[in-house]
């Protein structure tokens, strides 16, 4: 089975380069379905026909859904959503804002993609292609279950335990609503599902995510960050789609300018996210819609290769033994050195590059040691452990 996520800034194509790479594995004999976990559904769009909340035919072997966003919040957010209803409501929030107020930014979006979980452990499909939101929403959710991790290992435990001593006190004096074991096991019900999304996306042998960028300075920056994070996290990144690419035989010198402004980024594309492949998609002169144009996108981008290979295999991090202990490698392109921060915190490594933070749990032989020094060399951050003795205080 593979996982095939497509991300990119909004506008970039990302749909349509979802979209022609699932109908492209449909054609090849996989058992294909692709699925859209942006609120604002667009793959009906592309493929020209009616998409539901269940999966949906499409073609021969391929299967196409828009995930019912309502249905998959109260799957998995429901018995939490009724607890916080109850909770404002005996604040005195009217009904309906108190239940708009229960489902917290990118929940929405967050539970259409534990749609993953259900589709892979389902097995009914060979090749799951997602059809993500824009970059920033996305990492948003795949960074999510690390941050639910520390919450659900260091609090979670202590506070249910301090709520069922005050439970009957504090609901018995204030009359305030207390949640139950019912909410408290969906909470850790919710984790789990999060931990086992995150187990499935972080292995580079199941899961990949492509960048889908354009010739153009914002979108390549974004795609740039992005890439930083993803490898700071632990995600595998194979392609890159360069999309709506004038081409050559475009000679009019209306698009000069244009051809030349490209021409530079799609150098700045090659340079920053070498090795990674990157796959070119010209400007089309017509709008991409239906299965024949689809068809047409699938053989210019992937001509005739299987589009479910992974076609770059980037080490995630690693440690590695040295003279004076070990040595942590994290590969972060486009890193900015003035924005990386690490800490450590027993057996915890805190990372954090602008407002993205990551721990990483450093392995036995590493929590006895202390960080002696580290160094952001070609896009890779070296953080350098030593037993307490050899710790100097300050250094970097």
């Amino acid at each position: 089975m593979r996982i095939l996520l497509y991300t990119g800034k909004g506008g970039v194509g990302k749909t349509t380069a979802a979209a022609a790479t699932a109908l492209l594995a449909s054609r090849l004999g996989y058992r294909t379905i692709v699925l859209s976990t942006d609120a604002a559904h667009s793959l009906a769009d592309s493929f020209d026909r009616p998409l539901g909340p269940e999966p949906t035919p499409v073609a021969e072997m391929l299967w196409g859904q828009e995930v019912d966003i309502y249905h998959e919040v109260e799957t998995h957010w429901g018995t939490i959503q009724a607890y916080l209803e109850t909770l404002l409501s005996w604040r005195g929030v009217d009904g309906i804002l108190a239940e708009e107020l229960t489902v917290p930014p990118g929940m929405s979006e967050l539970a259409s993609l534990l749609q993953l979980v259900r589709l892979h452990d389902g097995r009914a499909y060979d090749v799951i292609v997602v059809d993500c939101a824009p970059t920033a929403e996305t990492l948003e959710l795949l960074t999510f279950p690390e941050i639910a991790r520390w919450w659900m290992e260091k609090i979670f435990p202590i506070q249910r335990k301090l709520i069922q001593v005050a439970r009957p006190i504090v609901r018995g004096v204030t009359g305030m609503p207390m949640p139950g074991d019912e909410v408290y096991d969906a909470a850790e019900g919710l984790f789990h599902q999060l931990n086992r999304m995150q187990q499935l996306l972080t292995d580079p042998e199941l899961t990949s995510i492509r960048l889908v960028v354009n010739p153009e300075k914002m979108v390549i920056k974004e795609a740039m960050r992005t890439a930083t994070y993803l490898n700071m996290y632990g995600f595998s990144s194979d392609l890159v789609v360069c999309n709506r690419v004038i081409p050559d035989l475009v000679t009019d010198s209306y698009f000069d300018t244009w051809k030349e402004s490209q021409a530079r980024y799609i150098r700045m594309v090659e340079e920053g996210f070498a090795p990674t492949p990157i796959r070119y998609l010209p400007l089309m002169e017509r709008e991409i819609v239906g299965i024949p144009a689809l068809e047409e996108v699938a053989e210019r981008l992937f001509g005739g290769e299987d589009p479910t290979a992974v076609f770059h295999r980037g080490r995630g991090f690693q440690f590695e033994k040295t003279e004076e202990g070990y040595q942590l490698l994290l590969p972060l392109p486009f890193a900015d050195r003035e924005k990386l921060d690490l800490n450590q915190v027993g057996d915890e490594l805190v990372i954090k590059i602008g407002n993205q933070r990551r721990t990483l749990i450093l392995p036995r032989a590493l929590a006895g040691m202390g960080v002696r020094g580290a160094r952001l060399e070609e896009g890779t951050l070296k953080v350098r452990f030593t037993p307490p003795q050899e710790v100097r205080s300050g250094e970097r």
